[in-house]
Formats: C-alpha cells, sequence, structure tokens
C-alpha cells in the first residue's frame, strides 16, 4: 500500500472514530449525570444536538445508536472496507457509499448494514471499480432489476425491508423478513429468474 493511500485511509479512520467519540459522549448523557452541574451541562449539550434536526432528540439518538454500531462491525469485520465505505444514517435508513475493488464487498457491506439493531432500510451506493472480476455484469443488472420489480409488485411482500445483490448471477439477500412465509416468497421469486446459479439469504426472520 503506497503512504499516499495509507494516509488517505489513516485520515478516514480518523475522522470516523472521531465521530464516533462524539456519539459515545452523547449516548453516555444519562450514565454521566452523577452530579446535578453534570446532568444540567450534558442535558444542554443534548438538547442543542437534538434541536439541530427536525426528527427530535429520540430519533437522533437512535440514529447514532445504529452509526457507532455499523462502526464496529465494520472496523471488527475489515479494516480496508472501515476506511473505503460511509455511513450515513437517518431516521433508521442507512446510506453507503464510497467505493471498492472488490464486488463481494458491496455484499459484505450490505449484510453488516442489516445486522445493526433498529436499521429499516439500506441504500448501498457503493461503486465497484474492479469489473474484471464480473463474468457477465449486465445479466446481474437485469437480475438485479427483474428482482426489485417482482419484490415490488407482490403484495404480500414488504420490499424495502429487503436488500438484492447480485454477483455473477448469485443472489444475494439481505434484510429482515416478517414472517419465514415471507422470507419462502422472497426467495421463490429469486430463484425463478432466468440465469440465476444460486440463492444466498442473510435475511433476519422478526420473532
Amino acid at each position: 500500500m503506497s503512504l499516499e493511500v495509507r494516509s488517505a485511509a489513516r485520515r478516514a479512520v480518523i475522522r470516523r472514530l472521531g465521530l464516533t467519540a462524539g456519539l459515545l459522549t452523547l449516548l453516555s448523557v444519562p450514565l454521566a449525570g452523577c452530579t446535578p452541574v453534570g446532568v444540567a451541562v450534558g442535558a444542554g449539550a443534548a438538547g442543542v444536538t437534538a434541536a439541530q434536526t427536525e426528527k427530535g432528540f429520540t430519533r437522533s439518538v437512535d440514529d447514532g445508536r445504529i452509526r457507532l454500531q455499523l462502526n464496529a462491525k465494520f472496523f471488527e469485520t475489515n479494516y480496508d472496507l472501515f476506511a473505503d465505505v460511509a455511513l450515513t444514517v437517518d431516521e433508521g435508513r442507512v446510506l453507503l457509499t464510497g467505493a471498492v475493488e472488490d464486488p463481494e464487498d458491496r455484499v459484505t457491506a450490505t449484510r453488516l448494514a442489516w445486522t445493526a439493531d433498529g436499521v429499516v432500510e439500506v441504500i448501498n451506493e457503493i461503486q465497484v471499480t474492479d469489473q474484471s472480476t464480473l463474468t457477465d455484469f449486465g445479466r446481474d443488472a437485469r437480475i438485479t432489476a427483474e428482482l426489485r420489480l417482482k419484490l415490488l409488485g407482490d403484495d404480500q411482500v414488504a420490499s424495502i425491508n429487503y436488500s438484492v445483490e447480485v454477483v455473477n448471477q448469485t443472489v444475494y439477500i439481505m434484510g429482515i423478513a416478517r414472517s419465514q412465509v415471507e422470507l419462502a416468497r422472497v426467495i421463490g421469486h429469486a430463484r425463478n429468474i432466468q440465469y440465476v446459479r444460486a440463492v444466498v439469504d442473510y435475511v433476519r426472520v422478526q420473532s
């Protein structure tokens, strides 16, 4: 890894960890109020933070917790992915941006995003820079589009709860299913699409 790339990665880590430290401060407010002064200062700081967003204090804290979880998961799972992918969380919706070389990293990023408590949707806008590992990029895109249309058109499936990634005609489905029956429908839609070689699901079924 070149010095320039290392420096960029180091800056990304510092930036992410700086955000994490800020979130830790916000989330620790209820625990830090051991004195009346501490409570007043903590509550005031949290109030200012919450006032800066229309979604309110509770939702802001929930989004902060999601981001904190995801930062930890990405860092522990894949350092390069942690450095290359940016996270934005708003009302439980996670937006992934950045660029990776391996298309499998897109799958990993989406899968990790869905594992955080409170996530209601994952939007993956990560770009794959190395297309040479894809045997048929056009066919993958066609499968992805067809499956998303099938899920949108099925009134027994909450399509917003699912993410779809296709790599070399293997369909990866991630998200949260409301029941085993719904999950079976989603997998069935994927298997019935032409050229699909395999279907892998990382879906969590609600209890």
